[in-house]
C-alpha cells in the first residue's frame, strides 16, 4: 500500500451484532438481503446458518453471533445476510454472514482507526483489523478473511474447546 492510500478516509458498512456494532471493508460487500431464512445443513457447527441460493449460486452463511458468542442469533424482520468476498487459501470465495442489522455506511478517516487492543496472549483479536471511533462509541472493524477462515471459526467456537 503506498502513502497516497495510507491516508485515504476508507468505507465501511456498519452493522449490528447484539450489543456491539462491527464494521467491514465495503469494497468486501456484494449484497445485503434481508434474512428470509436458508436451508440448514446436517453435522454442521451451530455458526453455520445454513446456505442460501444467489442466482444459482449456493453460499453459506455464518450466523456471526453465534460464531462469536456461541449463542445462535434471533431472526427478527431487521436481519440481514451481508454477502462478501474473501479470500480462502488464495482462493476468492463468497458467503454471507447473518447480522441483527445493518446500520450504515460510514467513511472513516485514518486517524479514526485504532490499532485492536492486546488482552495477553490467551485471547486472540487478529481477527479485528481496528477499532474506529464513532459518536462516542466504538465500531469493532472485522478482518473478513480471518474471521471467516475455516481455522479461525474453530477457535471462535466454544463447542471446539471441549
Amino acid at each position: 500500500m503506498n502513502k497516497v492510500e495510507e491516508n485515504r478516509a476508507a468505507q465501511y458498512l456498519v452493522f449490528q451484532l447484539g450489543e456491539n456494532s462491527f464494521g467491514v471493508d465495503i469494497l468486501r460487500v456484494k449484497e445485503i438481503l434481508q434474512f428470509s431464512g436458508c436451508t440448514t445443513v446436517p453435522r454442521t457447527p451451530d455458526y453455520i446458518r445454513g446456505v442460501v441460493n444467489l442466482r444459482g449460486n449456493v453460499l453459506p452463511v455464518v450466523d456471526l453471533l453465534c460464531l462469536f458468542q456461541g449463542t445462535p442469533a434471533d431472526a427478527t424482520r431487521k436481519s440481514c445476510v451481508i454477502i462478501v468476498e474473501i479470500q480462502i487459501q488464495g482462493d476468492r470465495a463468497e458467503a454471507g454472514i447473518l447480522v441483527d442489522s445493518v446500520e450504515q455506511v460510514l467513511d472513516m478517516a485514518p486517524d479514526m482507526i485504532e490499532p485492536a487492543p492486546n488482552f495477553g496472549s490467551g485471547v486472540p483479536t487478529n481477527f479485528i483489523s481496528g477499532m474506529a471511533r464513532f459518536e462516542n462509541r466504538f465500531v469493532i472493524l472485522l478482518d473478513l478473511d480471518l474471521v471467516l477462515a475455516p481455522e479461525e471459526m474453530r477457535t471462535f467456537s466454544p463447542r471446539s474447546n471441549g
